[in-house]
């Protein structure tokens, strides 16, 4: 039987930003090999939180500290992989953990839930294990592969595992310390993709050309009913020369209706679509991307399908884009990105602010240096500014100070 390479699932292909060579355990019994792999990280994260009011002009400041994961949290992954009658199959199953912790009380069980008689009682979801991949697939490269069960999502895929702060922290105004995971520039230039259930069918590879489409667990964001799921879809194209890159382009649509009355919209649709571009030019890689939701969701947030409309099915409009610059010297890369995020009418005029937009902007510092094929260290500074925060007449801006590390085996 002639084996199958493996497929690296989401984290290891974050490897080839940090410049090590993606190790696994590997055993074959029969005609089925399974791999091993996976991920471990932690940061020191300071972070300065700045509000003003802009009717007094009165600024309050406060500083915290954190012990906590990036915005990739750990993950181990279990990938069994053969070929039968001609197809490649794989199986894989992820769990991603977290190293944060909410208790008080060192010792004592942590808690989200505090009351008086129990301050320190019941369950904590900042520190849950996160199944984030449970799916199986089939195909080969003439007829392509078909994917059944939950991974990571097409639309707003690529712009993530381009952003640097992936192996890193990034900013942390949506993830409040403790968190599972930091937002890195979630909503600040682009949406989270997430990991979602699907049927997804990926063409074959013709010269650097390939297509993505798949239906996705649809959410009842609006209305009562889900009558069809979501649908989702991107195209790439991938080219090698001198210059190295990427061109690719995402939408994504879902549809929710009223079954019974009172209820807030009839027939309501939510639409995004993306564009992006990579390339690359000796040591040095750009990045550039853009999108525009129609209803998708408050991208600011960083959320698809919350805060996609009030409470009359009134859109929320939004737009952002994404810009970066990368630069290797030996094993060790610096880089730079900023991207901004804009929402406007629908649920941002549920707020008491007197303006009728949400503006996030951002920029990320980063060094990553490759210790040994094994282990990556990071250090970011990142700062965001937040105008018009819902329900507030304030605007904020948060500094953060990261340093830490990563394991990829």
């Amino acid at each position: 039987m002639k084996k199958i390479p493996s497929v690296r699932p989401l984290v290891l292909a974050m490897l080839a930003c940090a410049s090590t060579a993606s190790q696994a355990v590997s055993f074959t019994q029969n005609d089925v090999t399974l791999d091993i792999n996976g991920t471990i990280n932690g940061f020191y994260v300071n972070r300065e939180a700045r509000s003003t009011d802009r009717a007094t002009g009165v600024s309050t400041t406060t500083t915290n500290s954190a012990l906590s994961n990036g915005l990739l949290p750990g993950w181990i992954n279990f990938i069994a992989t053969t070929q039968y009658n001609g197809l490649d199959i794989k199986a894989h199953f992820g769990f991603a953990p977290g190293i944060n912790n909410n208790s008080q009380v060192i010792g004592l069980p942590i808690s989200n839930n505090k009351t008086a008689n129990a301050p320190n009682q019941g369950t904590d979801p900042y520190s849950q294990i996160d199944t984030r991949n449970v799916y199986f697939q089939f195909g080969n490269n003439t007829l392509g592969t078909l994917k059944l069960g939950r991974d990571i999502g097409l639309f707003g895929q690529n712009i993530i595992l381009s952003d640097m702060t992936l192996l890193g922290v990034g900013g942390t105004s949506n993830a409040s310390i403790p968190y599972n995971t930091t937002f890195g520039m979630i909503g600040h230039g682009y949406m989270y993709t997430g990991f979602q259930s699907q049927i997804t069918y990926t063409t074959p590879s013709l010269g650097g050309l390939q297509a993505s489409a798949g239906i996705f667990q649809p959410s009842s964001f609006a209305g009562d009913e889900t009558k069809a799921p979501g649908f989702q879809a991107k195209v790439d194209y991938d080219w090698k020369s001198v210059a190295p890159g990427k061109v690719w382009g995402g939408m994504v649509t879902q549809s929710t209706n009223c079954a019974t009355a009172p209820c807030a919209t009839q027939s309501f649709t939510a639409t995004g679509y993306e564009l992006g571009a990579k390339v690359g030019y000796g040591n040095f890689e750009a990045v550039a991307y853009g999108f525009t939701g129609n209803g998708l969701g408050l991208s600011t947030v960083g959320a698809q399908f919350f805060g996609g409309s009030d409470n009359n099915g009134n859109k929320t409009k939004s737009e952002g884009y994404f810009l970066q610059g990368t630069y290797k010297f030996g094993d060790t890369k610096v880089g730079i990105n900023y991207g901004q995020n804009k929402d406007k009418d629908g649920f941002v005029l549920t707020g008491a602010s007197p303006m009728n937009s949400i503006t996030n902007k951002a920029f990320t510092v980063g060094v990553y240096h490759s210790l040994n094929k094994y282990i990556t260290l990071v250090g970011e500074v990142n700062q965001e500014r937040i105008t018009n925060v819902l329900d507030t007449n304030t605007d904020a801006r948060n500094r953060t100070i990261s340093v830490g590390g990563l394991i990829f085996f």
